[in-house]
């Protein structure tokens, strides 16, 4: 296997050099990040590393979301042979000592693992207030009821790993949302195509430093995307049983 892991950015200096230095050491990868012309110190850490052989920068003109900052990642390393690609947040929530699970869970067949903080009924949050993890845990039932796909408990996690076959199959150029919807999006998109899901437990903390890129349109469009696909899907079952 050759993985990528792909680490979006946007002002972690307090963060990216930390990440970098844990996910270097715990999976033999290249990590591709991709800045969104940040303006702090941010590029300048990530050049730092680029003596190691294994990290790459893909630099964009200005904050242009999440899931362009992933599709424009994973199409970079499609590109250039990768066969496994990782999604991991640059704050610090997520922790590379995981990233051999999720090879290990798709030696096993599985094109899709994700990283669930709520596996067998459990809450794996650390740095939390209730509020929250309330607001966490109703988006993932909402997203994953409405969707009809409820054997997931967490869409939303940022924490993941897809196969090159998985991205194909996906069609990435059919990836209409940018926020944390997209990990909405890429589950119910490679569910519909037959991909084989996995998820894993993992430990979520709270950032490690700097501010939340959480806004008020990031979470409008994480509300509405579910309700669209679902609409979406009714029409074509509908126009599939009209007589021709």
């Amino acid at each position: 296997m050759k993985p990528l892991v792909v680490i979006p950015t946007y002002n972690e200096a307090a963060n990216v050099g930390n990440i970098l230095r844990k996910t270097l050491t715990a999976l033999e990868s290249d990590i591709l990040v991709v800045d969104d012309n940040s303006t702090d110190a941010t590029r300048e850490i990530i050049k730092g590393f680029f003596d190691t052989g294994r990290v790459f920068i893909l630099e964009r003109p200005s904050k242009l979301g999440l899931g362009t900052a992933y599709i424009n990642g994973f199409q970079w390393g499609l590109a250039r042979g990768y066969d496994l690609f990782f999604e991991i947040d640059a704050d610090n929530s997520h922790n590379p000592a995981s990233l051999p699970s999720f090879v290990e869970k798709i030696k096993e067949g599985y094109d899709i693992v994700v990283g669930s903080r709520y596996l067998k009924q459990t809450i794996s949050v650390v740095g939390w207030d209730f509020r929250r993890l309330l607001m966490s845990k109703f988006g993932n039932w909402y997203a994953s009821t409405l969707l009809g796909i409820k054997q997931f408990t967490d869409l939303t996690s940022g924490y993941r790993c897809y196969t090159n076959n998985a991205l194909e199959a996906i069609g990435l150029d059919k990836v209409k949302s940018n926020g944390y919807a997209f990990q909405i999006e890429m589950v119910y998109l490679g569910h519909k195509k037959g991909i084989r899901i996995a998820e894993i437990p993992i430990i979520f903390f709270e950032r490690g430093g700097g501010g939340s890129k959480m806004s008020n349109q990031i979470v409008r469009e994480a509300v509405l995307l579910p309700f669209k696909l679902m609409m979406e899907n009714m029409w074509l079952h509908i126009s599939k049983r009209r007589p021709t």
